[in-house]
């Protein structure tokens, strides 16, 4: 079997989409299967045995990590000098869009999985006035696929009632063993505390951006004395939280990869993530593989894997007092301890190879039916 991936984002930049889309891609590469991707052309040629079929296009005044433009005639040689026998579009969009077209043409099956609400952004942005076609997009697009994923129940809910037919589930999982607590490190811990390892070490890792409403960590720190915030990632909004964060003990880590990330992740005491909109939330479930109690949104996946008061607390986007509540329950160092430990047990039962199963299942019944229609 032979998949072709059509994406709206991909290496070098560095993205949760990204992220769940490598993952696939090792996991198909393990179980024999070719793939090639159709991305933005940012200068990534291949990853890993995997080619990249780059897309020309213009980069985004207000989001330069991304480029825009459609797939070509050049795009859809290569397309289909690959052979696929069937396309998995990756949130589809414009590159996503034209996908959809090239593999009509060929005459193969098509899988869109959702991961990105556009919905949300553009009201969240101010732009509500593009939502009623944003929605109509969502729907024409991903009826037009053969089958829709969603990464959770929330959104497979959303999608069916926006009108979309053929839902259903990609979950998502963890590298139990790349996120484990055995990498606290107290060499990280001093680094991302600024030399107050003592202190309550709150984390966020992601994207800097302002859908991700990281200025709500404010009260945390200004309600609980002894508190600290380490901010892993990088993105548009650092230079505006750094100024809002100014004289507060925080720590802007930068992006972190590899073995950094995991003893980051290890070293620190709880999650904190306040995010207005997510499809889901892998760092939540490497946070939590990691030892670590969550408090997040009930945004996206959160709910499907935060069991309240045992693994971690929730509370509504943009609440800034239900956010400071929910850190103020989770301190307790021994309630901390326990819920670290509990939220451990639960990351386990949730690897990657089963779900990425799943999928691969998804596209052999697929190709199957195309055979016999």
């Amino acid at each position: 079997m032979r998949v072709i991936f059509f994406t709206e984002t991909f290496l070098p930049k560095i993205d949760g989409i990204v992220t769940v889309l490598c993952l696939l891609l090792d996991h198909l590469a393990a179980r024999g299967i070719a793939a090639a991707v159709v991305a933005p052309q940012m200068g990534a040629e291949r990853y890993r045995q995997t080619p990249v079929i780059g897309v020309p296009g213009v980069r985004l005044p207000l989001y330069p990590e991304l480029k825009v433009g459609p797939p070509t005639l050049a795009t859809y040689r290569q397309v289909k000098a690959f052979r696929p026998d069937v396309a998995h579009l990756i949130g589809p969009a414009l590159i996503g869009g034209v996908g959809l077209l090239m593999a009509r043409r060929l005459g193969i099956p098509t899988v869109a999985s959702f991961h990105l609400d556009l919905n949300r952004l553009v009201h969240y942005f101010g732009l509500g006035l593009i939502a009623p076609f944003t929605r109509w997009f969502t729907r024409v697009t991903f009826n037009a696929a053969d089958y829709a994923l969603a990464p959770s129940r929330q959104v497979q809910r959303e999608l069916l009632d926006l009108g979309v037919r053929r839902v259903g589930l990609w979950r998502r999982g963890v590298d139990v063993e790349r996120f484990h607590p055995r990498y606290r490190d107290a060499a990280m811990r001093d680094r991302l505390s600024d030399g107050h390892p003592d202190d309550l070490l709150l984390l966020y890792a992601g994207r800097l951006s302002k859908e991700k409403r990281l200025g709500d960590l404010r009260a945390a720190l200004e309600h609980l004395p002894g508190a600290r915030l380490a901010l892993v990632g990088d993105g548009p909004a650092r230079a505006a939280l750094q100024a809002h964060f100014a004289g507060l003990p925080v720590h802007f880590a930068g992006y972190l990869q590899g073995e950094a990330l995991s003893r980051a992740y290890a070293s620190a005491d709880l999650l904190v993530f306040p995010s207005a909109m997510e499809t889901f939330g892998l760092v939540v479930l490497e946070a939590m593989a990691s030892g670590l109690p969550v408090v997040a949104s009930r945004v996206g996946g959160v709910t499907d894997v935060v069991q309240e008061g045992h693994t971690g607390y929730t509370f509504m986007a943009g609440d800034a007092a239900g956010l400071v509540e929910a850190v103020r329950r989770a301190a307790d160092r021994d309630r901390l301890a326990a819920m670290g430990r509990a939220a451990r047990a639960f990351a386990e039962t949730q690897t990657w190879p089963a779900m990425m199963d799943e999928v691969v299942a998804l596209y052999e019944q697929l190709v199957a039916a195309r055979r016999w229609r």
